[in-house]
């Protein structure tokens, strides 16, 4: 049995600016008496570590002799902290008062559920959700990630619409509690992801085992996003595209497998078409390259043989569906359409 309930870990990489601002907020509004705090340092340069120990000594710093990414880095700072949940929270988090507390006691009381998150709206813009994660993340039938809250780039203003306990797809890697015994049975995230989509890979594969994942919207903290790639980054668009197709090739059962592959491959080419013509041509390569790669490495991937369908999936194109809600009002319906 471990001796700490939870253990708190945030992944840093020259970051030492986020420290200063949301560590301070962290420690003095965390009133959970059995967490500890870990900083996971990516090789910063910056003095983050300095920073940490002269400022919160009483902090545990897990040192990384190099940026390994998000995958990696969560994976091995994580072998080394012994408690029953994992608290995964990005640098650029803002927790609010009484934030850790429920998530815990879900987590606590639901044997069948082995991930959840709190409700995640921008850090600039307090009435609004935020893009990754917002209140509980789903998949399209082709896909595709949305959110209560967050449809393609769309961010919906926080009226308490989503504001019930609710199952979810998948729940954000910025804030995220596991169980310790399942991250560790699932093999952590997967470290040929790097960065991006690796949670949303996780929380499939946890359902595939027959956890369910949640949202509790009791806990809100809020997201500054985009901290270590900003969105506009060649780089992160790559990664999404690469990851998103590693993602579908690891968990989607044979009979649809090359399908939504192939439909998935098309929808791209057509992506990376539209950056072209629109004079981005940094994204474009960033599209072909992710193609590219990903026809590498799926040869290296271990597909499980028996793979079972899962739930909270949109049963139909999330893209489609929006932009028909655009031309015929109140077309959308997430709810009817998502399969429990």
């Amino acid at each position: 049995m471990s001796h700490t309930k939870v253990a708190i870990v945030i992944l840093n990489w020259n970051g030492v600016h986020y420290l200063q601002k949301f560590l301070p907020i962290l420690i003095s509004k965390t009133r959970y008496c059995d967490a500890q705090f870990y900083v996971a340092d990516n090789g910063s340069t910056d003095g983050s570590i300095d920073y940490i120990n002269s400022t919160f000594p009483y902090i545990n710093v897990i040192r990384l002799s190099t940026n390994l990414g998000f995958a990696k880095g969560y994976n091995e700072a994580l072998k080394m902290v012994d408690a029953q949940y994992f608290m995964i929270l990005n640098s650029d988090v803002e927790i609010t008062e009484g934030w850790l507390k429920p998530l815990v006691e879900f987590l606590d009381c639901r044997e069948e559920v082995g991930v959840c998150m709190p409700k995640i709206k921008s850090a600039f813009y307090k009435d609004y959700f935020e893009y990754a994660g917002a209140s509980g993340g789903f998949i399209d039938y082709f896909g595709y990630p949305f959110c209560r809250g967050r449809i393609l780039s769309h961010i919906e203003r926080d009226c308490g619409q989503y504001d019930c306990n609710k199952e979810i797809f998948w729940a954000s890697g910025a804030a995220m509690l596991i169980k310790s015994d399942l991250y560790r049975k699932l093999g952590g995230f997967d470290d040929n992801f790097f960065a991006h989509m690796e949670e949303i890979d996780l929380c499939w594969r946890a359902k595939t085992m027959g956890y369910q994942v949640w949202v509790v919207p009791e806990s809100v903290v809020y997201h500054v996003g985009g901290g270590t790639l900003p969105n506009n980054s060649p780089k992160k668009l790559y990664l999404n595209y690469r990851n998103n197709l590693l993602m579908l090739y690891k968990n989607l059962p044979s009979n649809r497998l090359w399908t939504i592959i192939f439909a998935r491959m098309l929808l791209d080419g057509l992506s990376a078409i539209l950056y072209f013509f629109q004079g981005k041509r940094s994204f474009f390569d960033s599209v072909i390259s992710a193609h590219k790669d990903f026809y590498k490495m799926r040869k290296d991937i271990i597909r499980q043989k028996e793979i079972p369908r899962v739930n909270c999936i949109y049963r139909g194109s999330i893209v489609f569906s929006f932009f028909a809600s655009i031309m015929k009002p109140k077309f959308i319906n997430l709810e009817s359409k998502i399969r429990q």
